[in-house]
């Protein structure tokens, strides 16, 4: 299906397609245009945003020069987060090709990424005319630090440097002690350069931002070139010695890339080393069910949104999306909060991803030697979120210079949630811990003494409110979704110390499941209404009970989970949460201004589904219903298969984009259809 090109003042979120290296994103319309990345990680300061405002934010375009005599198609180099976005006219056909290379260390013939060989960190944009006679545009108008900085333009011998005048921030509120890329603030400097000599890249001044460079290129058939968006140092393409030799290929040569020939040889080689990371790592997949071309690109994304130097995994790569368009629910989601990350992983691992968790349990330990350190019995003793690099302390902005995406106001970078007391973490972490322990590698002594400690202090807490995991703006209460992680928690726990004969106090552990079990169903069930509600004595209902046979804590077939079940999948204005296939997260008269919460979340789609499956085992009309809900939900994906945290009324994406939870959610959905129906 082709699609008209969308590069407009605030293209739709579903015309975006990603690409990413494990340490950032970008986000790339049906146009051609990259109107938000952060360089060079996730958190730190955008270099491109204009779909947070038109003017301001600043963008990368490559496309062909008479872009409305065009229509386009995005997809995907099989297996790969390669993006191919074609344009196709009577004029001939031409396509751009957008990567960030991605090197593994060849000598150990591992997997493990080297992210100080040269070409990690590169945004690559390579331009192909496959018939006729094209003539391709580009422009490269940069915003560093989210348009706060201005910045100079220099002429290099293969293209153009772009300085920072400014300071920019990696991320808001990094403590500094643990790694040193995490200053708060370093100078950035960029260089754009082009494999192809006889482009010319024109300096064009720029008042709101200081400069851009434009360009003209004009590709027979057959041609292709390369533009390259690169940190400002040299390009030292090999360490080894005894190598010089010419007849070498270039990534096995000492040296410096000084010419444009050299430069594309270069760029020949990190194309051809990003498919092969890509499609071995997609390899290990294994799931061969119905579905496994839209399993595979979920797995694609989580595995983008990991952040390769310390394990941790972002919820989205994008801030200030909203969920609202107009609304104040714009948050940042750049960040590692424990509930996405470890959902996050267990998606992974249920179609055989173990390394991912391997490396996140590492960045876990460090995080709750970091917690240690806090003091305080009312502390908890680990935080809902970190930032990428394992940092407790986040601050939270507003930034009044950005009009927000189609003035959906304010923008916000950092978060101020970290220390919100969100009590369902433990569960989530625990039940994480106990598949890794099973399916990866058994965790350590010393994690272990580490888990004991918050076992213990969820023990004395768990009966406290919270504000659970949506967030509403009615205060604390004491939510049946957060308690019912707690009873997993311990749950567990429980079963780890028993798996391994670990120590445990094991009586105080049983008394406080078996109470939290007692307790959500004698208060967390309205017999009023014949369901579980959102919280002890309310009579509103919460999709997020809809995790209680996905974690075990009752049957899918119980009577009071199937009457929950019926009363969710009611119409809104009947008192459910079902509208068509897609799933409210709560009632909606909780207290959120204006339109917020109007909006249907995947994840508890997602969710509904899997129940619905794991109840199928024993009604065949229930299975029926969930395949049908899941191929429904599958034509809310965008052309590429990617999904936001909501969906709209109309149908269109909305909040951060790509979202991990929707992700994770769906693969958890596909496997466990595909098992039932066997």
């Amino acid at each position: 299906m082709y699609s008209a090109c969308q590069n407009s003042d605030y293209p739709p979120l579903e015309s975006h397609a990603v690409v990413g290296n494990m340490l950032t994103t970008a986000m790339v319309t049906t146009g051609g245009d990259i109107n938000f990345m952060c360089y060079p990680y996730f958190d730190s300061g955008a270099i491109f945003c204009s779909l947070l405002d038109k003017e301001k934010g600043g963008r990368f375009s490559v496309h062909p020069t008479h872009l409305d005599r065009f229509k386009s198609k995005q997809f995907y180099w099989p297996e790969t987060n390669i993006l191919v976005t074609r344009f196709l006219s009577d004029e001939g056909v031409g396509q751009v090709i957008d990567y960030m290379p991605v090197i593994t260390k060849k000598e150990d013939h591992s997997s493990s990424l080297d992210m100080n060989a040269p070409g990690y960190g590169w945004l690559v944009r390579r331009v192909q005319v496959i018939r006729g006679k094209l003539s391709f545009t580009t422009k490269c108008r940069p915003s560093f630090n989210f348009g706060r900085n201005t910045h100079t333009v220099e002429r290099t011998d293969m293209g153009v440097k772009f300085i920072s005048e400014g300071k920019m921030k990696h991320q808001p509120g990094c403590h500094k002690d643990k790694h040193k890329d995490n200053e708060e603030t370093s100078d950035q400097s960029i260089f754009v350069d082009c494999t192809h000599k006889h482009s010319e890249m024109n300096i064009i001044k720029d008042e709101l931002v200081g400069g851009a460079i434009e360009a003209e290129i004009e590709l027979e058939e057959g041609d292709h070139i390369a533009i390259i968006l690169r940190p400002a140092n040299p390009i030292c393409y090999a360490n080894r010695e005894g190598q010089n030799e010419h007849d070498q290929p270039i990534h096995q040569r000492n040296g410096v890339v000084k010419t444009f020939e050299e430069l594309k040889e270069f760029e020949n080689y990190l194309f051809d080393s990003t498919i092969q990371f890509w499609q071995n790592w997609m390899s290990k997949c294994i799931y061969h069910g119905r579905w496994r071309e839209m399993v595979g690109r979920s797995a694609l994304v989580l595995k983008l949104l990991t952040f390769a130097p310390t394990g941790a995994i972002v919820a989205a790569p994008t801030c200030s999306l909203p969920e609202e368009v107009g609304g104040e629910r714009n948050w940042d989601y750049r960040y590692t909060w424990i509930r996405d990350a470890v959902f996050t992983l267990y998606g992974l691992m249920r179609i055989g991803f173990t390394d991912e968790a391997g490396a996140f349990m590492n960045w876990i330990q460090k995080c709750l030697n970091e917690s240690d350190r806090v003091e305080g019995e009312k502390h908890m003793p680990i935080q809902i979120m970190y930032t990428i690099h394992g940092g407790c302390h986040i601050v939270e902005e507003e930034l009044d210079n950005l009009e927000g995406y189609k003035k959906s106001k304010p923008v916000r970078v950092g978060n101020a949630a970290a220390n919100k007391v969100q009590l369902d973490i433990f569960g989530e972490l625990m039940d994480s811990i106990y598949l890794y322990n099973k399916y990866g590698i058994q965790i350590s002594y010393d994690f272990w003494c580490h888990l004991v400690k918050i076992l213990n202090w969820l023990a004395d807490n768990w009966k406290q409110k919270d504000e659970g995991i949506w967030e509403v703006e009615t205060g604390k209460h004491n939510f049946v979704y957060s308690k019912i992680m707690c009873w997993v928690a311990f749950d567990r726990g429980l079963r780890l110390a028993d798996k391994r004969s670990l120590p445990a106090p094991r009586a105080l552990w049983v008394r406080v499941r078996d109470q939290i079990y007692e307790e959500i169903q004698g208060k967390g069930f309205n017999k009023d209404i014949n369901a579980y509600t959102i919280y002890y004595g309310s009579d509103k209902l919460d999709a997020g009970v809809l995790i209680a046979p996905l974690v075990f804590f009752m049957s899918p077939n119980d009577n009071r989970f199937l009457s929950t079940l019926d009363a969710i999948m009611k119409k809104p204005k009947e008192g459910g949460l079902l509208c068509n296939s897609l799933v409210y997260r709560y009632s909606k008269n909780l207290g959120l201004k204006g339109a917020e919460g109007s909006t249907t979340f995947n994840i508890c789609t997602f969710w509904l589904i899997e129940a619905l499956t794991r109840a199928g085992a024993k009604d065949p009309s229930l299975l029926a219903k969930a395949r049908l809900m899941f191929e429904e939900m599958l034509t809310y994906s965008n052309h590429v298969g990617l999904y936001s945290e909501e969906i709209g009324d109309a149908g269109q994406s909305l909040g951060n984009f790509p979202q991990a939870l929707t992700h994770l959610s769906l693969i958890s959905a596909a496997f466990s259809l595909d098992r039932t129906m066997r």
